[in-house]
């Protein structure tokens, strides 16, 4: 890639005449609903912070958004980016054009890209690499070139401890190379939590005691337990006529979900609410009495501190990193896995004892505000990338 476009790219950073040292981040994608997609607007709005403080050039490349010079916005920070439309082969020679380039660190923003990454250092060999792992993508064994890849780089980040143990254990990246680096509450929701009372529901959305989750409906990620959720309403309705669960996302596992709810006579019960905005989301969030995702999958689970954020407690399985958000006794309940039936009968505890749901609910607040802010997250990736700046320099 050509100097002119990086600098167009990093336009509003300083001039080029005042810097000598460059980021380039290689992102999946930045754009669309997600949680690896809202980790790449955090992680990319840090660096922007970052570069910002010492007169850095910035250079973002993104694999799967649109074609062409783009930008977003998170919170106030505007995030410049090129994508490539999936044209996997323009972004790797872009990348290795950039790394020819003066580059100080490289961060690969997913596993995937821990291989382009390497090849970029190759190229410039005094470059630092850091690598963001999200979850389960790294809980089995990659395949070889990619775990090569993976456990060249200078330094591993991942959000939760179960994915640091398992970058370990099954990845062979010594501890040493390894960061936690939890995921943060974005400023946008944190605003609408502060305004819950002034959203607006969807049309659709039940009256009763409402149970809420949230995500994406692939047929790939079933391990987030729908099924379990839908099983566990047909098993309360005798107990709570008016028991609602609503499913908030949209997918290729849809009308599965659908026919399976129908199946098992759920369907009065049982609410589908594709393709939401995020203030009716948010609006969703502030209605529901509980909110559970009992996912035996979750590299993190953004969506916890989005509920944690509007006070309703949770309900998760003790699995994979939701443990490390999901406290048992303290904002919310953990359940063992596939488990429909005691999975009811913490949603049950929860929806019937209000006194104990308004005190999870209140801890989880504290927790997010406290633990999961972006200002927090922002310093440590600071201290991360400059961290890498001084191995750098001392090389």
């Amino acid at each position: 890639m050509s100097r002119d476009i990086a600098d167009r790219i990093g336009q509003g950073l300083p001039s080029s005449a005042h810097r000598s040292k460059r980021i380039i981040g290689l992102f999946p994608a930045l754009c669309g609903v997600g949680g690896i997609q809202e980790a790449g607007r955090q992680t990319a709005s840090a660096i922007i912070a970052f570069v910002r403080r010492r007169g850095w050039e910035l250079l973002f490349l993104s694999l799967n958004d649109s074609p062409g010079e783009n930008r977003l916005s998170f919170g106030t920070i505007e995030i410049p980016f090129r994508g490539f439309g999936r044209a996997k082969i323009r972004f790797f020679l872009a990348a290795a054009s950039a790394a020819r380039d003066n580059v100080d660190i490289i961060l690969a923003a997913h596993p995937n890209l821990a291989l382009p990454a390497e090849l970029m250092k190759k190229l410039s060999p005094r470059v630092k690499t850091v690598v963001i792992s999200h979850g389960i993508e790294v809980w089995q064994p990659l395949p070889c070139t990619r775990r090569v890849a993976l456990r060249r780089a200078d330094l591993l980040v991942a959000p939760s401890r179960y994915t640091v143990q398992k970058l370990n254990e099954i990845q062979g990246v010594p501890a040493d190379k390894i960061h936690r680096l939890p995921w943060c509450l974005s400023p946008e929701f944190l605003r609408l939590a502060e305004q819950s009372f002034s959203l607006e529901l969807p049309p659709e959305f039940p009256h009763g005691h409402v149970i809420l989750t949230v995500g994406r409906l692939a047929a790939s990620e079933r391990y987030k337990g729908v099924d379990d959720l839908i099983s566990a309403v047909a098993l309360m309705r005798s107990t709570l006529p008016d028991l609602h669960l609503v499913i908030a996302g949209d997918g290729d596992d849809l009308m599965r979900l659908r026919t399976f709810a129908a199946e098992i006579n759920v369907t009065s019960s049982v609410h589908f609410l594709p393709g939401l905005s995020r203030e009716r989301l948010a609006a969703c969030y502030a209605k529901a009495k509980v909110f559970a995702l009992p996912s035996t999958g979750e590299g993190f689970g953004l969506v916890f501190l989005e509920a944690m954020a509007f006070g309703t407690p949770i309900v998760a399985v003790a699995a994979g990193g939701s443990t490390d958000l999901v406290e048992n006794e303290i904002n919310g309940l953990l359940v063992p896995a596939h488990n429909p039936k005691l999975l009811a009968a913490a949603l049950a505890r929860l929806l019937c004892d209000d006194d104990l749901r308004v005190m999870l609910g209140r801890r989880g607040t504290e927790k997010v505000r406290s633990q999961y802010s972006f200002k927090l997250f922002d310093s440590k990736v600071d201290e991360i990338l400059g961290h890498l700046e001084a191995k750098k320099a001392n090389r």
